[in-house]
């Protein structure tokens, strides 16, 4: 019986790493040509294809993994979900897999759904989104030995569960830079209020950024709940300041949106840029910081199969010794705004 080619046979046959293969199929502009070439000949010669049904039984589990629809809210940066939730889809099926959504509208709520859909169906694994601090998800799973992968780092142990992040801080830090090479020197910063890990990691880059040109980023530092008339409202105290910014960097386009809206309404020319570049930010013009979000759903799946296949994790890796903990670079997409 012919033996079942896998992501990991392929990636031995091309001498490269099971997330080299995963990019190949799912975001091959960011591989070398001449690797992307050797990885698609083995893709070829070994016949690969994930095949559900082979996987399952040979392995003797569902191939279902679940995650988290989040709720709506604003309409805009719920788009990121959006688009990381059909990357996931995509990267699933590709590695043989099924993905079942649910929702749930707070972590107690979450768990609760999590008891019910163990009892219910044979899941393998969950993905899940929107990491904080003191995270009572990921301790609830890890407890009972469900294997999962966040997409969002482990704030408070970093090396303690498989996670996939982009790196929030060099976003913020590369709109700042870029900021200040325009002749910018009073950037403010509008951010979610103090305590979050994404937005306090948003706020760390800019911040360090703007010490390094010798002034206090703590003047031009305002924090309120994400949206656009809080954004609106923030920016335009901003303004009004005696000696006011003339460039704002936000934690979201729905802040930034806001941002826009106060700098129209006062006549006054100030450089904006969001982070997350929804089609919003798109459509409008607006300079923002864009995630890998189909690399970031790619590099998921496939550290969740390497848990699943390899049985857990040690030393920081996963079973087949693909690094647990994957944090990806954004890029800064300028546009009028900015």
């Amino acid at each position: 019986m012919a033996q079942k080619v896998t992501i990991a046979t392929v990636a031995r046959h091309a001498g490269v790493s099971r997330q080299t293969v995963s990019n190949v199929i799912h975001s091959p502009e960011i591989v070398r040509e001449e690797t992307r070439e050797r990885v698609r000949e083995a893709i070829s010669l070994l016949g690969y294809r994930a095949s559900q049904a082979a996987r399952q039984m040979r392995t003797g589990r569902s191939q279902l993994i679940a995650v988290r629809i989040e709720p709506t809210r604003d309409g805009i940066n719920g788009s990121v979900l959006d688009r990381f939730l059909h990357g996931l889809t995509e990267a699933a099926g590709e590695a043989g897999y099924r993905v079942m959504l649910y929702t749930a509208e707070d972590p107690a709520t979450e768990i609760a759904t999590y008891d019910d859909l163990l009892g219910a169906y044979d899941l393998d694994a969950f993905v899940l989104t929107g990491t904080d601090h003191g995270d009572i998800r990921t301790d609830w799973l890890a407890e009972r030995k469900v294997p999962f992968v966040t997409f969002g780092r482990s704030w408070d142990a970093p090396e303690r569960y498989p996670w996939v992040d982009v790196d929030g801080a060099a976003g913020t830090a590369a709109a700042t830079a870029h900021l200040v090479t325009q002749g910018h020197q009073r950037i403010a910063f509008v951010g979610w209020p103090v305590g979050s890990g994404v937005g306090d990691n948003r706020r760390a880059g800019w911040a360090s950024t703007v010490r390094a040109t010798g002034a206090d980023p703590a003047e031009l530092d305002r924090a309120t709940p994400d949206g656009i008339t809080q954004g609106e409202a923030v920016a335009d105290e901003l303004l009004g300041l005696r000696n006011p910014p003339t460039a704002v960097v936000c934690a979201s386009d729905s802040l930034a949106l806001g941002a826009l809206q106060a700098v129209r309404a006062r006549g006054v020319t100030v450089a904006v840029t969001g982070f997350d570049d929804t089609p919003v930010a798109q459509a409008i013009g607006l300079t923002s910081v864009s995630q890998p979000l189909a690399q970031a759903a790619a590099s998921c799946v496939d550290l969740l199969a390497g848990v699943l296949d390899g049985g857990g994790i040690r030393d920081g890796r996963t079973g087949d010794g693909t690094p647990a903990q994957v944090l990806l670079a954004p890029s800064l997409v300028l546009r009028q705004s900015g």
